[in-house]
């Protein structure tokens, strides 16, 4: 087969990543990529925050990066200005799929409604329980007995999208909020490309509405399990 041939067949998925932080889940997308093991495109990430080391990551792969973080003032750009601006670059990149990894502000109904393509997020916390913030102290407060990390579509409600994958732990006694917060980090280092690899390959269709219908796929979500 020619490689002509096989990127026809296989035109890599468009990705564009939302960030406010370190990064960390960019840079496995970023190797992931470079090492030919993901079939994406980073095509560009946006960051809302000018320091986030995220913004560095990207630099240095040569991925197109749009901080978004203050206008000429030196004021703190407005969600809606910020929405402006990112909605613009997002049509510009024309990505099939919208990432949002440690992405810390909350999007508006009209936002995501025009989003140029779906938009997925990753959460920290076994969705639908602990939406929002802290939720590894709240899960040590509550004590439950397992945790993780879960990928959803992004919707006008805060992480109430439906829930595509999980990946799941289960919380030692001698657990606190940092060293659940390092363990449920590296689950989702292993979410977030399975997951991409899904629907990059197609396994797992964003665009149909009866997902877990189909006779091939077990009922959403899809999850990875890890004892320790």
């Amino acid at each position: 087969m020619s490689d002509s041939h096989h990127t026809a067949h296989h035109q890599p998925l468009r990705v564009a990543v939302l960030v406010s932080g370190s990064g960390s889940n960019l840079q496995v997308l970023i190797d992931a990529m470079q090492a030919g093991t993901l079939p994406i495109e980073i095509v560009g990430v946006i960051s809302n925050r000018e320091d986030a080391y995220a913004v560095t990551r990207a630099k240095e792969a040569d991925i197109p990066v749009t901080v978004l973080s203050h206008v000429a003032s030196g004021k703190r750009m407005s969600i809606k200005t910020f929405e402006a601006h990112a909605s613009t670059q997002l049509s510009a990149w024309q990505p099939d799929l919208i990432v949002l990894a440690g992405f810390m502000r909350v999007l508006s109904a009209g936002f995501i409604d025009h989003a140029p393509a779906p938009m997925i997020n990753l959460h920290p916390s076994l969705l639908p329980v602990y939406k929002g913030l802290d939720t590894h102290q709240r899960v040590i407060q509550a004590g439950d007995r397992h945790h993780g990390c879960s990928i959803h579509v992004v919707t006008a409600e805060l992480d109430a999208g439906a829930v595509l994958t999980q990946a799941l732990l289960v919380v030692d006694q001698k657990d606190t909020a940092d060293s659940l917060q390092a363990r449920v980090q590296k689950l989702e280092h292993q979410l977030l490309p399975w997951t991409l690899l899904l629907i990059a390959t197609k396994a797992l269709p964003l665009q149909s509405p009866s997902i877990s219908a189909q006779s091939y796929l077990p009922p959403l979500p899809l999850r990875l399990y890890f004892d320790r």
